[in-house]
């Protein structure tokens, strides 16, 4: 058959890079959204979120995406992605009101026999209750990583299908379009597709918090967590590709989200949440841990000190800031001045209510009793130490995720302070 045609429904940044991925991979890709403003700009190529190498992909593929408003255009598709990023609150809790709604207006304007798959991330549950046709209504688990979105859209490791039978044949169009990826593809019930995201973030949580808990203990005893990683990742039921990389705490609202949704349904059912409860103390404990050292370095013993925040996204390569743990850090602060730079993350007086921008990543420096750095942009790792030091007025830099080079930073005269590793 001839390459069906896709749609996309959400144009947020879920829906944005997998149409752009879509698109790569060959095939006429229709992306809607209720917002005509977020259509006129992405028709024009500019794109609300950030990440490497979608601008490029815009570009060598956009001949492929057509952008509407209009609902009528989904008539012409064949699969329909319904793919809005799911809004959750402070706590994790998930906004599900507005993939429903999306949901109503696409299988309203899609003609029948075309497939619907929702790509958002819902619990165990929503799918089979959405009032659609089963026959023709799927799941498929994202597995987008902020910072990572375009490679994980364009090169899945494997699809993850829901389905009302998965011993039944996929419809032919979704079924070219899966295959046009090279990758396995591993149809299961609806229930099982929804869990098996949460099931991913589970298991990467608890890397996280075993890194986490180990790298405090080191910073303790005089290890170096860094000495340890190697020889975990060598460890084939460990594996190279492990979260080893000590942090602070869980941030980005997607692990989150399944930390809550896996306590909930614990709650709901009967079942012993203490285990993923812990994960959650565990990572408010950790991301707690600049704030620790500013008070023992800094704020107990400088009088009215100038603190440097290098980076507010939450990680690099991304605009989000949601659970950012440089918000969290800037909260904890009160009414200690603050000078912070992020490139892609304006300084928003809302943040701190005694912050002032910087104008690059050096001039952040000037004159500052103390350097944080919170976001490990590719940008920062360019510093030169000595530079640094010559523009601080103290000599302390809290480098958590190790952007710097230690001896480096150690060579310029600097107090270096860095994750898993003793003072």
């Amino acid at each position: 058959m001839s390459n069906p045609v896709i749609g996309y429904a959400g144009m947020t940044h879920l829906g944005i890079n997998s149409a752009a991925a879509a698109a790569a991979r060959g095939f006429d890709v229709i992306c809607f959204d209720t917002d005509p403003a977020r259509i006129f700009s992405l028709a024009r190529h500019v794109l609300p979120v950030v990440e490497p190498e979608l601008p490029e992909l815009f570009a060598e593929f956009g001949e492929r995406l057509r952008f509407t408003s209009d609902p009528a255009a989904l008539a012409e598709c064949d699969v329909i992605y319904v793919a809005p990023d799911v809004p959750t609150d402070d706590r994790g809790n998930s906004n599900l009101a507005p993939v429903r709604a999306l949901v109503e207006i696409v299988d309203g304007a899609m003609r029948s026999g075309a497939a619907l798959v929702v790509l958002s991330q819902v619990p165990p549950g929503f799918t089979r209750s959405l009032a659609r046709a089963k026959t023709h209504l799927f799941y498929q688990v994202e597995t987008l990583i902020f910072g990572r979105a375009v490679e994980r859209a364009r090169f899945p490791e494997r699809f993850m299908v829901g389905t009302v039978d998965p011993k039944a044949s996929l419809p032919p169009a979704l079924a070219t379009f899966l295959a046009a990826f090279d990758c396995p593809i591993l149809p299961m019930r609806y229930e099982s597709a929804e869990l098996a995201k949460i099931s991913i973030n589970m298991c990467l949580v608890a890397m996280v918090s075993t890194a986490n808990t180990l790298a405090e203990l080191c910073e303790k005893v005089g290890a170096d967590w860094s000495e340890i990683v190697p020889s975990l990742k060598l460890d084939k039921r460990i594996g190279p590709y492990s979260y080893l990389a000590p942090g602070l705490g869980i941030a980005g609202g997607n692990l989150e989200r399944d930390l809550t949704t896996v306590i909930a349904l614990a709650d709901q059912h009967g079942t012993d949440p203490r285990m993923v409860q812990s994960w959650v103390a565990n990572s408010m404990y950790r991301r707690d841990w600049v704030l620790s050292q500013l008070h023992e370095r800094i704020l107990a013993n400088v009088h009215d000190p100038l603190i440097s925040v290098l980076g507010l996204a939450y990680k690099q390569d991304t605009h989000s800031t949601k659970n950012s743990p440089s918000l969290a850090l800037l909260s904890g602060l009160g009414p200690f001045r603050v000078k912070a730079y992020d490139p892609v993350v304006a300084v928003d007086p809302t943040f701190h209510p005694c912050i002032q921008a910087a104008s690059s990543a050096l001039s952040v420096c000037d004159g500052a009793d103390v350097l944080v750095i919170m976001t490990p942009w590719s940008e920062f790792k360019a510093l030169s130490p000595s530079e640094i030091a010559e523009r601080l007025r103290g000599r302390t830099v809290i480098d958590p995720y190790a952007v710097l080079d230690a001896d480096a930073c150690r060579n310029a005269g600097l107090v270096y302070v860095t994750l898993g590793v003793a003072s």
